[in-house]
């Protein structure tokens, strides 16, 4: 789970059911611009309105299409759930599972920190963190982040916190484990990549994964230049995660020609405000 990971989004039809055609083309439409790692059910993925037999069809559509790592979103607010998912996930073919912070209810670091363990002893796949407050309102701090990274089982981690400082801490909090730190903003991806990150599962890779995987080879050679890249990116980042959300992104991929389907209910299509202000973003682009 180096480079660009894209956490697919999932395709519905016009009856709101998964489009599975248009997923197995959206595979092959990321992969051959360049993305190293997919990442079907996780935020972008509608995944809490899909059912879990939706979730195990999803991962096993991706799986079977790509030969590309597929990172597997099975978290849920329980352990137990988040287990049964992770056993569908690899029968399903996936080759790791990425666990976000259970939500819902209020949980303490130490309870946190607990409940990995325990997903991670009985996971028949590695497990990434995910830690998303903006989804969850809780972050894994960087110290339940070192313990954890010890964990035989637990591989690495995905930020979404967009706190670059948080991000440095973790960074240094894991140095000495063999563990994988991804950030999951696409506004910082040069920033993450300065200070060690090993990639990131970015929603901007949904739209316009050729951008996202030249930021991240650029980074290789030119870092200065990568970060210059990247920031020519933030107002379309912005504008398909935190302002206009999966509506916004799913429109501005079928204007790039992406088969990304519709949004399932509750979300509605973007507004024609929204349309305009994206269309912007794009040209530029």
């Amino acid at each position: 789970m180096n480079g660009v990971g894209v956490p697919l989004v999932t395709p519905f039809d016009e009856d709101g059911d998964v489009d599975e055609t248009a997923l197995r083309e959206l595979v092959a439409w990321v992969e051959t611009r360049g993305v190293d790692f997919l990442v079907p059910c996780g935020s972008n993925s509608e995944v809490e309105l899909l059912t879990a037999d939706e979730r195990a069809r999803v991962v096993e559509l991706v799986a079977a299409e790509t030969d590309l790592p597929v990172l597997a979103g099975t978290g849920s607010p329980g352990r137990r759930e988040t287990l049964l998912a992770t056993e569908d996930a690899a029968d399903a073919g996936a080759d790791a599972a990425l666990v976000v912070t259970p939500f819902y209810y209020d949980h303490s670091q130490a309870a946190l920190e607990e409940y990995y363990r325990e997903v991670a002893d009985a996971a028949p796949l590695p497990i990434y963190l995910y830690s998303v407050p903006a989804y969850t309102g809780v972050a894994l701090e960087p110290e339940t982040v070192g313990r954890l990274a010890s964990h035989p089982n637990v591989a690495g981690m995905k930020d979404s916190s967009g706190d670059v400082a948080s991000f440095i801490q973790t960074k240094r909090a894991t140095a000495d484990a063999d563990f994988e730190l991804m950030v999951g903003s696409g506004s910082v991806f040069a920033q993450a990549l300065d200070v060690g990150a090993a990639g990131g599962v970015l929603a901007l890779a949904n739209v316009a994964p050729e951008a996202a995987s030249d930021v991240y080879e650029t980074h290789a050679t030119d870092p200065a230049a990568a970060r210059e890249r990247n920031a020519g990116l933030v107002g379309l980042n912005e504008a398909v995660t935190s302002e206009f959300g999966i509506p916004g992104l799913k429109w501005a991929m079928r204007e790039r020609g992406a088969p990304a389907g519709r949004v399932r209910s509750p979300h509605q299509p973007p507004d024609e405000e929204a349309k305009a202000a994206i269309a912007a973003l794009l040209d530029e682009l």
